[in-house]
């Protein structure tokens, strides 16, 4: 699948590939006991960045048919596949040279996660032992979507993003979101609330969430929001900003930035989680509605 992913000469066919393989990587995350990482990668990796890839396979097709009738000289060729060849030995190296046992400092969580006051190891890990690679996370997304809205032409900038699409009252998309978007927010706010105990978490439940709104858009339920609304501007910015905040406040609480008190520990990292929940699923939703493309209103 990923030889057919980066050999096919139509980006459709080749977005169709990766969005295949996502989901057989995650497969393999759920052989491997992983499902953190398996619910990650089939909500982010596979889907929303799937999405992500259509959207600019319809934005290239104008250009497509010119680009495929272009042949890249064999400098070019043997030039990529020194390259490949040189990264998958690179690769293959770091596996059979892996040193046994191999290093990990899994005692040292399990050792210190009840200061945590979570159940899950990966959560833990995400929001204590790692939490500025999180809070950093937050930022990128902030930022792509940031340049995302910055393709549009000044005249419709604040505008709408996306197309309007009106609903049928008699169609089976409007059927169909009607009656899993209340079913999908419920399993978003499960997927969140089990993550300190469980595969779970705020990125996962946010892709829900906002694979729930983009459902409800192309319904034509809802329509998106002008990117100038402030309350809309809050949300995006709210999820970091609290999170930085806590992790500022942690310097008096707790000696160092983004560490929390024992007792009060799982309170704070939930403090944290349900803005930057929001945030995400809002950064989501409005990255695949791409940048504004309707006049802002007056």
């Amino acid at each position: 699948m990923a030889v057919w992913t980066i050999t096919s000469r139509d980006t459709l066919p080749a977005v169709v590939g990766f969005v295949a393989y996502g989901l057989l990587l995650a497969l393999v995350w759920v052989r491997l006991a992983a499902p953190d990482v398996a619910l990650t990668e089939a909500a982010i990796g596979s889907g929303i960045t799937g999405g992500l890839l259509l959207g600019a396979s319809a934005r290239l097709r104008a250009t497509e048919a010119p680009a495929t009738g272009e042949t890249p000289g064999m400098t070019l060729r043997v030039a990529a596949a020194v390259l490949c060849a040189l990264v998958a030995a690179g690769l293959a190296a770091i596996v059979v040279l892996f040193p046994e046992p191999a290093p990990t400092l899994a005692p040292q969580v399990a050792a210190n996660m009840a200061a945590t006051g979570l159940g899950n190891p990966v959560t833990a890990v995400l929001m204590a032992y790692r939490a500025i690679d999180t809070l950093l996370e937050t930022v990128v997304l902030l930022l792509a979507l940031l340049g995302t809205w910055s393709l549009a032409p000044d005249r419709i900038w604040g505008g709408f993003p996306g197309v309007r699409h009106d609903a049928d009252p008699h169609g089976l998309l409007t059927f169909i979101a009607q009656f899993l978007a209340p079913v999908g927010i419920l399993v978003g706010i499960h997927i969140f609330w089990v993550g300190s105990v469980a595969p779970g978490g705020e990125f996962q439940a946010a892709t829900i969430l906002a694979a729930m709104w983009i459902l409800a858009t192309m319904a034509g339920l809802v329509d998106a929001p002008p990117v100038s609304r402030r309350r809309l501007r809050i949300l995006l910015v709210a999820g970091p900003a609290v999170f930085f905040a806590i992790g500022l406040a942690g310097l008096a609480m707790a000696g160092a930035f983004l560490a929390y008190p024992a007792p009060y520990a799982k309170l704070l990292i939930l403090m944290i989680e349900i803005p930057v929940t929001l945030s995400i699923a809002a950064t989501l939703a409005l990255l695949v509605a791409g940048p504004p493309q309707r006049a802002p209103p007056r």
